[in-house]
């Protein structure tokens, strides 16, 4: 099989201007290139470019999926909005990194497992994901948290992904509103291969997120009350293009200090957590299995029913349902055939009851002579075993 690679860069803040389009363009020949993208795939050969060097350089936002198992996303905005020390509590070398360059903090988020399947869809995940970059830099920390748990939860795929001392590794503050994602959120988390169970565990001790945070009419009012001087300033940059920017400011301003921040709030081990999810595995399991098991004896008590109704109606005259099973043979289509030997099994069931096994056998050893040229049929009454002893 041939090797896939995918590469996509989204500059969201300030769009790429001609030189900054032609330097790019000069790493790839092939690349679709516009002034706010850069989407390129690999069949044979490689990307000559650094994805980190355009990160720090041109872009916001960085995609990367392979067919060998590789599923990464960079995130470039403000450091200003979101501290190195506040985003380094979620890192784990190296699934969850962050670095700063000039102004910026970069987060690079990456899952790899080489013997799973690949995802339909992953390498158009980047315009779902990009809203955590906003989500982020307004206070919201639950990507991050995602990241951090999804680093861990490799460890159920691959038992050497870590050293067996991290399992009492204390996980990071647990932000508000894991019980409730936002699209972002779950796209980031399907993209990370985050486990169900894993996050359903995590959430636990997630608190509901304060509904105030996200009001539009307490947004508004607090609009209203900016100084005029500092409105204006915001104005002013909204028209010099710098829209996303004042966007992620604002809602910084607005919903206050992270949730996470606060580090006063019990915290488990990556142990506890791994177990707990195992736990809920194993018994979402068992119940799915009892569920299961249940509607196939609801489906055999009707099909029970529906043969006993379908027995009785035989009984009354049989004759007319051994004249239906010569029409069947003498159609000489497989598809008759497999009629014929489920009806013949009705008739056999009657006649046990009625004491009339001998009967029955006779009949039928009749008709495999009469027909002994059918090799169908023939094949079709030995698998049934309708001659065979029966208790």
């Amino acid at each position: 099989m041939s090797e896939y690679q995918y590469y996509e860069f989204l500059a969201v803040d300030q769009p790429l201007d001609e030189r900054q389009q032609a330097e790019v363009r000069a790493l790839s020949t092939r690349a679709r290139i516009t002034a706010t993208s850069f989407t390129n795939e690999y069949h044979w050969g490689d990307f000559r470019g650094s994805p980190r060097t355009m990160m720090r350089r041109y872009y916001d936002a960085h995609l990367y999926v392979t067919n060998w198992g590789t599923h990464q996303v960079m995130l470039r905005l403000p450091r200003s909005l979101l501290p190195l020390k506040v985003a380094e509590r979620y890192c784990i070398d190296p699934y969850v990194t962050a670095e700063v360059s000039d102004k910026h903090l970069i987060l690079d988020l990456t899952s790899q497992d080489e013997g799973g399947d690949w995802i339909e869809g992953a390498d158009d995940s980047l315009s779902a994901i990009i809203g955590v970059r906003t989500e982020l830099a307004a206070g919201d920390l639950r990507p991050l948290y995602l990241a951090w748990l999804a680093a861990y939860g490799t460890w159920e795929r691959d038992e050497d992904a870590f050293d067996q001392d991290e399992d009492d590794e204390l996980e990071p503050p647990v932000p508000a509103g894991l019980r409730a994602l936002t699209a972002p959120q779950s796209a980031l988390a399907d993209f990370l291969r985050l486990d169900s169970d894993l996050l359903r565990v995590a959430a636990q001790k997630s608190p509901p997120l304060a509904e105030a945070k996200d009001d539009p009419g307490r947004l508004a009012k607090w609009i209203e009350e900016l100084p005029p001087k500092e409105g204006r300033a915001l104005l002013l940059r909204v028209a010099q293009g710098q829209g996303p920017q004042v966007q992620m400011e604002l809602l910084r301003l607005f919903r206050g200090e992270p949730d996470a921040a606060r580090d006063d709030r019990p915290r488990r081990t990556v142990a506890e957590l791994l177990d707990a999810a195992a736990a809920l595995r194993h018994e979402r399991e068992r119940q799915a299995e009892a569920a299961r098991a249940e509607q196939e004896a609801r489906r055999e008590q009707q099909r029970a029913a529906a043969r006993e109704k379908r027995l009785e109606a035989i009984a009354r005259d049989p004759e007319i349902t051994w004249a239906r099973v010569d029409e069947l043979i003498d159609a000489r289509k497989p598809s008759d055939y497999d009629v014929a030997v489920e009806i013949l099994k009705d008739l056999r069931a009657i006649a046990e009851r009625a004491g009339l096994r001998q009967e029955f056998t006779a009949r039928l050893t009749h008709l495999r002579r009469k027909h002994h040229r059918k090799t169908g049929l023939i094949a079709r009454f030995d698998r049934a075993t309708l001659l065979a002893a029966r208790s």
